[in-house]
């Protein structure tokens, strides 16, 4: 590939490229899935972090890997559509905690289900030891990345 790398380096760009690629087909493939629901991936995310537990949206951007910004946008368009509200925060007077309503709660409902018949499929194309032993090395990976710096310009 590249003279100026070693092989161990070769390896990881090729397989920073393919995940990459891959999770641009996931966005594709979440927004497929969010669609009937009448929503996005991004809309989609937001709505099961909340689900998960009320956060705050910087919580919520921690969590996603997503900047505050970019959570707050998606979130303030939730709750203009009536599928979050904000709650008050006993944690932070300011950082208000992101709650699904009911309508939120069966848009969500709705992805998860048509999520589910697709991951079930892909799942048994592709096994679930090979996933397991692929998501061992992509947890590694991201560990990896988030202790390295990226060198100086």
């Amino acid at each position: 590939m590249s003279s100026n790398r070693t092989p161990a380096g070769d390896a990881f760009a090729t397989f920073a490229i393919s995940v990459l690629r891959l999770a641009g087909h996931l966005q594709n493939a979440g927004d497929a899935l969010a669609r009937p629901a009448g929503q996005t991936s991004a809309r989609w995310q937001v709505l099961a972090a909340a689900d998960h537990a009320p956060m705050s949206v910087a919580d919520a951007g921690r969590a996603l890997g997503m900047t505050r910004q970019g959570v707050q946008r998606v979130a303030d368009l939730l709750e203009k559509d009536g599928l979050i509200a904000y709650a008050d925060n006993p944690a932070h007077q300011r950082a208000k905690l992101m709650v699904l309503t009911e309508d939120g709660k069966a848009a969500l409902e709705t992805i998860k289900g048509r999520q589910a018949v697709w991951a079930d499929a892909l799942g048994a194309a592709l096994g679930e030891k090979e996933i397991a032993k692929a998501t061992q090395t992509v947890i590694a990976a991201l560990q990896a990345v988030v202790k390295q710096s990226v060198p100086e310009a």
